[in-house]
């Protein structure tokens, strides 16, 4: 079967981790893969998630499989996280929950969902999006197309040919949304742009689809939730993918949700079978540890303050980091204005960089990012911000 195999090329971001890895420069630079780092590079386990773990170990008594749909306490508290315990949706038991395999996961079983009662759904995608949107979603069966979101140039959302483009979206439409910091370019959708896409899946009957990963990372847990909170309470019907993995550091744990917005309880009833059915023939049941470990979080008023604090501090630094970062590069660079970064919110932002100028700072200085120049701003530190500014600088 194998005789004639051939090597598949590498993953254009976890490749880009596999070369800093391996470069010996004690100069190199990791901007690429999105996760959060400290000071030191390092990727910090939350206080609050080791001393859930603790209570999990003292007080778990078996092993055995969770249901397919995952522990019901972390499922209630996802939904109550992203959506405030007093949303009507809460209050009207308008939504279903599961646990999957992290984001993706969740994404992945919210697409087999559309597809199995919808075949012929059309799913809409940001230009930019991940690289995983379109294949993870498109080999659900859903057919995939784009619709503009950013310019690159003026590095600002295009807002009336995105809203012209959403306008066109009937029924059979799938409207895939970034939460808070989750667009790779750093620019998210503003209060604004949330009430008139609300507005036109109401008068036209898409389907908005909320990819949440970064909940807390931008303005606040409350805040960052406000375009979606307001979306959900306007509309009958809704999708949410959520990931734990940056706003409780569980990575490596894939804690996911997919969440289901119904009009009214017998229906999220019913969508609650359907992501049960995909989730059996996909995966059977969902890893337990992570999800447990964010319900006794979310249920634990001391560790949901710790936690709140803790994502607090990454937020501020983060901001402060993007800061450091636009006054360094001011003075070095005439030819470009950075100021934007400052502005935006979240681990990422586009830079604006050639494919050349790219390719020359990873070669040349060993400063690793995105073939776009999509950067994970976390990566910057006090440390090495001259040589990153004085990179840009040269090849620029």
């Amino acid at each position: 079967m194998f005789e004639t195999i051939e090597k598949l090329p590498d993953d254009p971001i976890l490749g880009l981790l596999a070369a800093y890895r391996s470069d010996n420069n004690p100069n190199k630079i990791d901007l690429s893969v999105g996760v959060y780092k400290d000071e030191t590079g390092n990727t910090p386990i939350f206080d609050a998630v080791k001393k859930a773990e603790t209570q999990k170990l003292e007080n778990e008594i078996t092993k055995t499989y969770t249901g397919i749909e995952g522990d019901p306490v972390f499922c209630d508290a996802i939904q109550r996280l992203v959506l405030g315990d007093d949303h009507n949706v809460i209050l009207e038991k308008r939504s279903a929950a599961i646990s999957a395999p992290g984001g993706s996961g969740a994404l992945r079983v919210a697409g087999e969902v559309i597809n199995s009662v919808n075949p012929d759904a059309c799913l809409w995608v940001s230009i930019p999006s991940w690289p995983n949107h379109t294949p993870l979603l498109g080999t659900a069966g859903l057919t995939v197309k784009d619709y503009s979101y950013y310019d690159g140039e003026n590095h600002v959302i295009k807002t009336d040919e995105m809203l012209s483009q959403i306008s066109k979206l009937g029924k059979d439409d799938i409207l895939l949304l970034h939460g808070c910091c989750h667009n790779p370019s750093g620019a998210d959708l503003e209060m604004d742009h949330w009430k008139e896409i609300t507005r036109l899946a109401q008068q036209n009957g898409f389907t908005p689809f909320v990819d949440c990963a970064y909940q807390g990372l931008g303005k606040g847990l409350d805040e960052d939730a406000e375009g979606l909170r307001y979306m959900a309470s306007q509309l009958p019907e809704m999708i949410i993918a959520y990931s734990c993995s940056k706003n409780f550091g569980l990575y490596r744990d894939r804690v996911g949700s997919t969440i289901i917005i119904t009009e009214n309880a017998s229906a999220a009833e019913a969508a609650q079978t359907h992501m049960k059915s995909v989730a059996r023939r996909l995966y059977s049941v969902p890893p337990a540890h992570g999800a447990i470990i964010v319900g006794i979080i979310l249920g634990d008023e001391e560790l949901k303050t710790s936690w709140k604090n803790e994502l607090n501090e990454m937020q501020h630094r983060i901001n402060d980091l993007r800061t450091l970062f636009t006054g360094s590069v001011k003075n070095k660079v005439s030819s470009h204005d950075f100021s934007f970064i400052k502005s935006q919110y979240g681990m990422f932002s586009i830079m604006g960089l050639s494919l050349e100028q790219v390719s020359r700072l990873r070669d040349e200085f060993s400063i690793y990012m995105v073939n776009n120049s999509r950067v994970n701003i976390a990566g910057i530190s006090p440390t090495n911000v001259e040589y990153l500014t004085d990179s840009i600088a040269t090849v620029l």
